[in-house]
């Protein structure tokens, strides 16, 4: 097969923005809660947006991908539950030697472009006729390989949000060629949740990186850290300066995955008397293996809670 350039390519990504924007001509699709992937269908291979292959730990999705014709699909996986609803946590489990017996779960490829069909570099056509092309490919495809489903009305795309465990926001696109990073113009809005945490310590060496080490108590009360939040906004940063209490001189280390960085390094930073309750706003309305996968906002300090208020999970 030859394709109009090598793979895997750099993708489109999205700006965050905090409203569902409501005027313009943009096309609105579902933000699924799985891993974004571009897929070389006909020969079936996958790599992770950060051009990771995953072929073998995604074997059933490449094999139902070959028979489709050679095309580049830009899209999501996603693992679905016996019941329909989508699992990320089971996503993660999937082994990187493919499918295990006993799984509970299937795979599923979410598509939302294509960027190119055997020879044609699809990237240079609006996001309208790449959409009309995406959707011929897939009309007679495997179950498991579909297209995301689109709408220009907002109030059926909120619809969405929260449907099966899997829709986490909206993907707003506008009619243009395909451009990677932010060049999309594609803006992404992630239904958000209000909860507390204890801060445990302040990661960064300057006034505008400073970020907190957050804390919550597991199963057994006892207080663990769950996630390093943004950077602090500079009136929650004056309200905590007042309240906080270092403990010692010394710097601890938190693992990077625990301060939702998956294989990145290690997070310094310098503990305080774990008292002060913070209000956060979270993508996650539950822990995932006692983290927050995305890292939490700030929005205010709670000086009417003490850690002991915090609920104890069950």
């Amino acid at each position: 097969m030859t394709l109009p350039f090598a793979l895997p390519v750099p993708l489109a990504a999205c700006r965050p923005v905090d409203r569902v924007p409501t005027s313009g001509e943009m096309a609105a699709e579902p933000k699924l809660d799985g891993w974004r992937c571009q897929v070389l269908a006909g020969s079936g291979r996958i790599w992770s947006r950060h051009a990771t292959e995953l072929t073998s730990r995604f074997d059933d999705v490449a094999q139902a991908s070959r028979s489709l014709p050679p095309c580049v699909l830009d899209g999501e996986l996603v693992a679905v539950l016996d019941d329909g609803t989508i699992s990320f946590g089971s996503l993660q489990s999937r082994s990187p030697r493919g499918r295990r017996r006993g799984e509970d779960f299937s795979v599923h490829l979410a598509v939302f472009d294509v960027l190119a069909v055997d020879e044609a570099d699809l990237r240079r056509l609006r996001y309208s006729e790449r959409r009309r092309h995406l959707l011929e490919l897939l009309d007679t495809a495997p179950a498991s390989i579909r297209p995301v489903p689109v709408s220009h009305d907002v109030s059926v795309a909120q619809g969405w949000v929260g449907a099966l465990g899997g829709v986490e926001g909206i993907v707003m696109k506008p009619d243009r060629p395909y451009a990677a990073g932010l060049a999309s113009g594609w803006l992404k809005w992630r239904q958000t949740h209000s909860t507390e945490a204890v801060v445990l310590g302040v990661s960064g060496r300057s006034a505008g990186t400073q970020c907190l080490v957050l804390g919550r108590p597991d199963r057994r009360g006892q207080m663990r850290a769950v996630g390093v939040s943004l950077p602090v906004a500079p009136g929650v940063r004056r309200e905590l300066a007042a309240v906080l209490q270092a403990v010692g001189e010394e710097e601890a280390e938190l693992p990077g995955v625990v301060g939702g960085l998956p294989g990145g390094d290690p997070v310094r930073y310098r503990p305080v008397v774990p008292e002060v309750v913070v209000e956060i706003e979270t993508d996650q309305v539950a822990l995932e293996f006692g983290r927050y996968r995305h890292r939490p906002r700030v929005r205010r300090v709670r000086g009417d809670l003490r850690p002991e208020d915090l609920a104890i999970p069950q």
